[in-house]
């Protein structure tokens, strides 16, 4: 469920159903244009890149780290206790002795707890590392998950513990409906879903409307390279009561000023006045809920 803020520091997730969709494109730019001070948090932990854009001078990283059982070769008797209890196969019994896979383990302590002998005991692991930075207004939280790690949440979680209470946030969250985007949307107050008029996008939008309901989270939605309509998206969002709130055209200078690492918002002065109409709707939404953004 949608967590309670207050009016001035209340958070926006930016999702979407699959990668490519513009989504951090629509995240920066938002943040760009907020018109006031913001935090971007990058919860794309697996490939975060929101800082290629605004080039935080100092980026400080501080290490993520989660308990991961050790084994005491002298105490275990390799009773199978821990493994029995291990739903995700992060510790084994090979008959003389009990064996971790610290990429598979995912943190509960309850190996060490049921262990007989006190054979295990648990020692922080690297996952990944979290950094701050600032540019201009945006105080920007980048996560970025450890090469070979596949526990993505405990990062993202790490990523939303380091934002201030008193200051709005916009969360870019992963691609997809799974288990990162959860962890992201989590205490989040609206979702702002970016999508494209593709028989791709749509079901994927689908896919991403069933979990805010699911979360029960409001959300509006934002239509990245608008055209013609050929698959039926806007009356997809009529049925579903969502609105757009912002249709992007299929514009190459779009494209251009991206790939050089630019924001369109500062680049294209009409993409600025579109993202502040979309900051605006949505503080109206998110300082008298109910009403249309």
């Amino acid at each position: 469920m949608a967590a309670t803020h207050r009016q001035s520091s209340y958070r926006i997730a930016v999702a979407s159903g699959k990668g490519g969709t513009g989504k951090t494109t629509v995240a920066l730019n938002l943040a760009a244009m907020f018109g006031e001070p913001v935090q971007l948090a990058d919860c794309d932990v697996e490939e975060p890149n929101d800082n290629l854009f605004l080039r935080c001078e100092q980026l400080t990283p501080h290490e993520v780290t989660m308990l991961v059982p050790e084994v005491d070769p002298q105490r275990c008797t390799g009773c199978g206790a821990c493994g029995e209890l291990c739903q995700f196969r992060g510790i084994v019994s090979l008959g003389s002795r009990a064996l971790v896979f610290p990429e598979l383990c995912h943190g509960c302590g309850g190996c060490a707890l049921v262990c007989p002998t006190g054979a295990l005991t648990e020692h922080p692991h690297r996952i990944g590392t979290i950094s701050v930075g600032q540019s201009g207004p945006i105080r920007l939280i980048e996560g970025r998950l450890e090469v070979g790690v596949s526990l993505v949440p405990p990062v993202i979680r790490a990523v939303r513990d380091q934002l201030l209470d008193h200051v709005p946030a916009i969360l870019d969250a992963p691609p997809g409906t799974s288990c990162p985007v959860v962890a992201t949307l989590r205490e989040s107050d609206y979702l702002l879903l970016v999508t494209d008029p593709t028989p791709f996008g749509l079901h994927d939008l689908k896919l991403a409307v069933a979990l805010a309901k699911e979360l029960e989270l409001p959300c509006g939605v934002v239509v990245n390279r608008a055209g013609e309509d050929l698959v039926g998206l806007h009356r997809y969002c009529q049925a579903e009561n969502l609105p757009i709130l912002l249709s992007l055209p299929d514009d190459r200078q779009i494209a251009e000023v991206t790939s050089r690492g630019d924001l369109i918002s500062h680049q294209l002065p009409e993409y600025g006045l579109m993202f502040s109409e979309l900051a605006t709707k949505l503080k109206h939404e998110l300082t008298h809920p109910g009403g249309r953004p």
